[in-house]
C-alpha cells in the first residue's frame, strides 16, 4: 500500500512539468497556388485524436508538445506534416491535389484510373491549356496532343474550327470528332447563325479535355465516335467554403499580313506599258490601298465571374461571362454572354450522387461581307474610295457606259460591301444535363445511372442589303433576307455499373446500358427581293433523326499489372434504310504496367505500360436525312416557273438511296507509357493504323435507273498509318523555379485502298466547274490533280507549255498527275512553361512538314488579262512579274507552279504573368500575351495554314496583344 502511494504520489509531482512542457502552436493555413487562405482545414497531432480546423481566415490554435507531428488535411488537396520543434508558428500551404483531378480519366458512361487505361488516351487539365484571348474552346488544345490538328477556319472572331484527329478518315462525311459535353453529346451539324458550334462554352469554365484517339477507346460511342471523341468536362463545385474569382482581358488585333498585288504606282506603270489609249484613260489620280481600307485595328474585352464552393451542404459553381470582339475585316463583331449552373449533391448517404449542369449562351453576330475581300485585292488601286456623283452613296463604281449602272464585269467598291449590307443574327442556346449515380443499398457494387440532356437552340438572322450598292440590275430597290433555325438535341443515357474486387488481386467493372438521341430542325427564310419578283418567297425545310443504341464495357484488371477492356455497341440510325440500319461496333484492348513487375523493382522507370488495342467505329456522320425515301425538291426563288404573271415552284424528285450501309473503321494501335525521374520525363509512343472500310463516294449508274446519273454508294476503302511521340519534360524544379517542356510529334500517312471513281474535289474560283483536287485510288485525300508547268533554263514558266506525260502529243486531261496533297506528313507541337516565384512565362508553338497549298489568289489573280477590259481596270498579283502569264485558260489555272509547299513553323503564343499576394485573402494576376507571334514558311500565299488547303482570299488571321488580370478571393 505504502509503494502504490509513493508511485501516485511521483505521478503527481509529474503532472507540471508535462504541463510546462506543452505548448500553444498558432498558425495560417493557405492555397500554395494562390496564398489564398483555407477555412475548415483539419488540423491533427498525428497517431492521436486531438485536433482542431482552421477559421475563416485560414488560422488555427492548438496545444502541442515538442516532437509532435501536426497533420494538416482538407478534401481536394494533399496532406502535409509538420514536425513541432519549438517554432514560434507553423504555418501551412496546402496543394490542390490534382491527382484527384487526373486520378479518374472520364472515358465515356463511366471513368477509369488513369494508370488503368487501355486505349489512347489524352487527357489535358486547365493548367496545360494554351494561353491568350481564347475565344472558342478547340484553341484550348492546339499543339498540345499528338495526332490532334487543330485549324481555325480564317481570322474572324469565334470563327468555327476544323480538328482532324489521326488525318481524314471519309471522303464526304463528316471528319470532325465528337464533342461530348458534361455527358452531352453535341451534334456536329453547328447552329445556324453561330460562328462555332463550341462558343456557348466559356473557355473559362473547362476543367478537362479528354481525347479519345484510337477505336478500342471511341468504340464505346460507337457511329459517333468515328473520328475520334472530345470529352469537355467543366468546372464543379467543392465542398467548402466559397471562393470568388474574377477575370478581365482587354485584346487588341492588328492585321498581320497583306496580300502582294501591285501598288498603285506599280499598276500606273503597268498600264501606261501595255493598256490601249481608252485603258489608259480610265486610270484615277488616287492612289489606295484597298486592303488597308477594308481592315483595321480592332479591340475585344472579356469579363468573367465564378463562384465557387458549398451552399447549405450542396456543392456548386456558377459563372458568368461577356465577351466583345471586332474582326480585323471592318464591320465583322461578335458579341457573347454565357452563364453557367453545376450542383453536384450527394444524398442518401453518399449513396446518391447528382449532378445538375446548365449552361447558356446569347450570341450577338454582325458578319461582314468577305466577298470585300477579293474586291479589295483585284480593285484598281488608282481609283478613290468615294465619288462625290456617284448614285451608290458616294462610293466609286466602274459604270457600263450603256446603261449607267454597275459593269457587271467589274469588282465591287470593297467598302461599299462593307458599308451597304446588314448580315446580322443572334443565336441563343440552352445545354443542360441531369445525371444521377445510385449505389444500390444493399448491392453497394451496383451503381444505377441515369443521364438526361436537352440541347437547344433558336437562331434569328437577316440581311439588309441597302438600294445604293453598287448592282447591274437598274430594278434593284434594295433586299431583306430573313431566316430563323430552331434545332433540339434530346438524349437519355441508362445503364448499371458493377464493380467488384476479389482476393485483393482480381478488378472487375462491368457496364451495359441504353441510349437514345434524337435530333430536330425548323429551319424557315424568307426574301423579300424574290416576293417583289412575283416568286415563291418563302423556304421551310424540317428534319428530325434518331439514334438508337445498346452498349457494354468490361474492365478487368490483375493485381493492377494486367488489364484487359473490352466493349461492343450497336447503333441504329433512322438515316439508314431499315435492312441497313444496325451496325455492330466491338472493341479489345490489354496493358501490362511492366514496372509494377518484381524483376523491374530496380529499375529507374516510375512508369512502363504497354498497350494494344483493336476496334471498330461506324459512320455516317453528316449525311442526310431518309435518303431510301422518296422526296421531292423545291426549285430556288430564281427558278421557279412562269405561268400568265404568276411565278409557281416547282418540284422534282430526289435520288432515291436504299443501299447506304455504315462506313466502317477499323483500328489497331500499340503504345507505351513511359516515365523516369520521379515522373521529371514522361510521355507516351503510339503506333497505329486504320482502316475504313466502304466509304460513301458518288458512283456512275445507267441512265434512267435513278434521278441522276450520280448516286452516292459504299465504294471505297481507305487507309491511314502513323507514328506519335509525345515527351512531357521538367528539366530544372526548385522551391523557387520550375521549367517545363511538351513536345509532340505525329506522322501520318493516308491512302485511298479502293475506289473505282475518281471524286473531283477542290473548287476554284477560275472557270466554271473547275476542281485542282481529286479523291482517287492509290493516292491521299485531295492530291492536287494538275498539269506539270514546263520553265525555261533560267527558271520562268512558259506559258501555256505543259508536260506531254503520256507521250501521245496532245495535252488534254490525260497529261494531268497527282502532286503532292494539303495534309502535313509531319506535325509538332513544342510548348514550355517557366515560373520564377511570383513571375510565369509560356510559349506555344507548332510546325506542319509536308502539306502544300493551292495559291488560288495567284492563279486567278496574278494574269495580265484581268488587268484591262477597255471598260474597267482590275488590279493584279504581284506573281505576275514571276509567271509572266497573260491569259487565263482552264490549263493556266491547273498548273502545278500554282501547288506550292506550304510547310511552317508557327509561335502561336507567348504569355508573360506576374502573381501579386500582397493583400489579405486575395490574389492577383496580371499578365500580357501576344497571339500568332511569328510563321516561318516559304509558301508565297498570305497563310500556309489553310484547312483542305485552297488559298482563296482568305480572311487573313490577325496579330493580338493581351493584356489581362485575374483575382482570386
Amino acid at each position: 500500500m505504502k509503494t502504490i502511494f509513493k508511485r501516485l504520489l511521483l505521478a503527481l509531482l509529474f503532472i507540471p512539468t508535462v504541463l510546462l512542457a506543452q505548448s500553444t502552436i498558432t498558425g495560417t493555413v493557405t492555397e500554395q497556388a494562390s496564398a489564398i487562405p483555407i477555412p475548415n482545414v483539419n488540423v491533427v497531432i498525428k497517431n492521436t485524436t486531438k485536433g482542431t480546423t482552421t477559421d475563416f481566415d485560414g488560422k488555427y490554435s492548438i496545444e502541442i508538445n515538442k516532437g509532435d507531428i501536426l497533420v494538416f488535411s482538407y478534401i481536394g488537396y494533399s496532406s502535409t506534416e509538420v514536425t513541432y520543434n519549438n517554432q514560434s508558428q507553423i504555418n501551412a500551404a496546402l496543394l490542390e491535389d490534382s491527382s484527384l483531378l487526373e486520378e479518374i480519366v472520364i472515358i465515356g458512361y463511366g471513368g477509369v484510373k488513369k494508370e488503368d487505361l487501355t486505349g489512347t488516351t489524352d487527357l489535358l487539365t486547365s493548367e496545360d491549356f494554351n494561353k491568350g484571348p481564347i475565344v472558342s474552346a478547340q484553341s484550348l488544345i492546339s499543339g498540345k496532343v499528338a495526332g490532334v490538328n487543330v485549324t481555325s477556319g480564317s481570322g474572324a472572331p469565334g470563327d468555327g474550327q476544323s480538328i482532324n484527329i489521326r488525318g481524314a478518315g471519309s471522303l464526304s462525311l463528316t471528319t470532325q470528332p465528337l464533342f461530348v459535353v458534361d455527358g452531352i453529346p453535341l451534334d456536329n451539324g453547328g447552329v445556324g447563325g453561330s460562328r462555332n458550334p463550341l462558343n456557348f462554352i466559356n473557355p473559362n469554365d473547362i476543367e478537362t479535355f479528354v481525347v479519345l484517339k484510337d477505336a478500342s477507346s471511341t468504340a464505346i460511342y460507337g457511329s459517333r465516335g468515328a473520328n475520334g471523341v472530345i470529352l469537355i468536362t467543366t468546372k464543379k463545385g467543392k465542398n467548402k467554403d466559397f471562393k470568388f474569382s474574377i477575370s478581365s482581358q482587354t485584346t487588341v488585333y492588328s492585321p498581320a499580313d497583306e496580300i502582294e498585288v501591285l501598288s498603285s504606282n506599280q499598276f500606273r506603270s503597268l498600264i501606261n506599258e501595255v493598256g490601249s489609249p481608252a485603258e489608259i484613260a480610265l486610270l484615277g489620280n488616287a492612289n489606295t490601298n484597298w486592303q488597308e481600307e477594308i481592315y483595321r485595328t480592332a479591340f475585344g474585352q472579356d469579363h468573367n465571374f465564378s463562384a465557387l464552393g458549398s451552399a447549405y451542404g450542396i456543392p456548386m459553381r456558377a459563372s458568368i461571362g461577356y465577351s466583345e470582339h471586332e474582326g480585323v475585316l471592318k464591320t465583322d463583331n461578335l458579341k457573347r454572354t454565357t452563364g453557367s449552373l453545376s450542383l453536384t449533391p450527394s444524398l442518401l448517404d453518399d449513396h446518391l450522387n447528382v449532378e445538375l449542369n446548365a449552361r447558356a449562351m446569347y450570341t450577338e453576330n454582325t458578319f461582314a461581307d468577305r466577298g470585300a475581300i477579293g474586291s479589295a485585292v483585284s480593285f484598281d488601286p488608282t481609283q478613290s474610295i468615294y465619288d462625290p456623283s456617284s448614285q451608290y452613296a458616294g462610293y466609286f463604281a466602274w459604270l457600263d457606259s450603256g446603261t449607267g449602272y454597275q459593269n457587271n464585269l467589274a469588282p465591287s467598291n470593297p467598302l461599299a460591301l462593307l458599308d451597304l449590307k446588314d448580315d446580322t443574327a443572334e443565336v441563343r442556346r440552352f445545354v443542360g444535363n441531369a445525371k444521377l449515380d445510385y449505389k444500390i443499398h444493399g448491392f453497394e457494387n451496383l451503381t444505377a445511372t441515369v443521364n438526361v440532356g436537352f440541347d437547344t437552340s433558336n437562331s434569328h438572322g437577316r440581311t439588309i442589303t441597302s438600294e445604293f450598292i453598287p448592282t447591274s440590275d437598274p430594278t434593284f430597290n434594295g433586299a431583306r433576307t430573313n431566316y430563323i433555325q430552331n434545332s433540339d438535341n434530346k438524349i437519355f443515357d441508362a445503364y448499371l455499373t458493377y464493380k467488384k474486387s476479389f482476393k485483393d488481386v482480381h478488378n472487375l467493372t462491368v457496364a451495359a446500358g441504353h441510349a437514345y438521341q434524337s435530333f430536330e430542325y425548323d429551319n424557315y427564310s424568307y426574301d423579300s427581293e424574290a416576293e417583289e419578283d412575283g416568286n415563291q418567297f418563302e423556304f421551310i425545310d424540317k428534319s428530325k433523326s434518331v439514334l438508337l443504341s445498346y452498349f457494354s464495357r468490361a474492365n478487368y484488371d490483375y493485381d493492377g499489372k494486367y488489364y484487359l477492356t473490352a466493349s461492343v455497341r450497336a447503333d441504329a440510325s433512322s438515316k439508314l434504310n431499315p435492312d441497313d440500319r444496325w451496325g455492330i461496333f466491338p472493341s479489345v484492348a490489354a496493358a501490362w504496367s511492366i514496372h509494377k513487375e518484381d524483376f523491374m523493382q530496380e529499375s529507374f522507370f516510375n512508369e512502363l505500360k504497354l498497350r494494344v488495342g483493336y476496334g471498330e467505329v461506324g459512320n455516317i456522320n453528316g449525311l442526310g436525312d431518309y435518303r431510301f425515301l422518296t422526296r421531292y425538291q423545291g426549285s430556288t426563288d430564281t427558278a421557279n416557273y412562269q405561268f400568265g404573271n404568276s411565278f409557281y415552284q416547282t418540284y422534282r424528285p430526289e435520288v432515291i438511296n436504299k443501299d447506304l450501309r455504315w462506313e466502317i473503321g477499323r483500328t489497331f494501335n500499340i503504345g507505351l507509357d513511359y516515365a523516369f525521374l520521379n515522373r521529371r520525363v514522361s510521355g507516351s509512343i503510339n503506333a497505329y493504323k486504320k482502316e475504313t472500310k466502304d466509304l460513301i463516294a458518288d458512283a456512275l449508274v445507267d441512265p434512267f435507273t435513278n434521278f441522276s446519273n450520280r448516286v452516292e454508294k459504299n465504294i471505297g476503302n481507305m487507309e491511314n498509318k502513323g507514328l506519335e511521340f509525345n515527351l512531357n519534360l521538367i528539366p530544372f524544379k526548385t522551391d523557387n523555379f520550375e521549367w517545363s517542356v511538351n513536345y509532340n510529334i505525329a506522322l501520318n500517312d493516308n491512302e485511298i485502298t479502293k475506289l473505282s471513281v475518281d471524286q473531283p474535289q477542290g473548287g476554284i474560283s477560275t472557270g466554271v466547274g473547275n476542281n485542282v483536287q481529286v479523291h482517287r485510288e492509290g493516292e491521299s485525300a485531295n492530291s492536287f490533280y494538275v498539269y506539270e508547268q514546263v520553265y525555261s533554263a533560267s527558271g520562268a514558266p512558259l506559258e501555256g507549255v505543259f508536260v506531254d506525260r503520256n507521250g501521245d502529243d496532245i495535252i488534254n486531261e490525260d497529261d494531268k498527275y497527282i502532286k503532292e496533297d494539303p495534309f502535313g506528313d509531319i506535325l509538332m507541337g513544342f510548348n514550355t512553361n517557366v515560373s520564377y516565384k511570383d513571375w510565369d512565362f509560356s510559349l506555344q508553338s507548332r510546325a506542319s512538314l509536308g502539306n502544300y497549298m493551292y495559291n488560288d489568289v495567284e492563279a486567278s489573280g496574278g494574269i495580265l488579262a484581268n488587268a484591262t477590259n477597255n471598260s474597267i481596270l482590275s488590279n493584279i498579283h504581284s506573281d505576275y512579274y514571276n509567271s509572266g502569264f497573260t491569259v487565263i485558260n482552264d490549263r493556266t489555272a491547273l498548273s502545278d507552279h500554282f501547288v506550292q509547299e506550304a510547310s511552317f513553323f508557327k509561335i502561336d503564343n507567348i504569355t508573360i504573368g506576374y502573381t501579386l499576394n500582397k493583400v489579405k485573402n486575395t490574389t492577383f494576376r496580371f499578365y500580357g500575351s501576344l497571339q500568332n507571334v511569328l510563321t516561318i514558311t516559304d509558301y508565297e500565299g498570305l497563310d500556309p495554314e489553310i484547312n483542305l488547303g485552297i488559298d482563296n482570299n482568305f480572311y487573313p488571321r490577325p496579330r493580338s496583344f493581351v493584356m489581362g488580370v485575374n483575382i482570386d478571393f
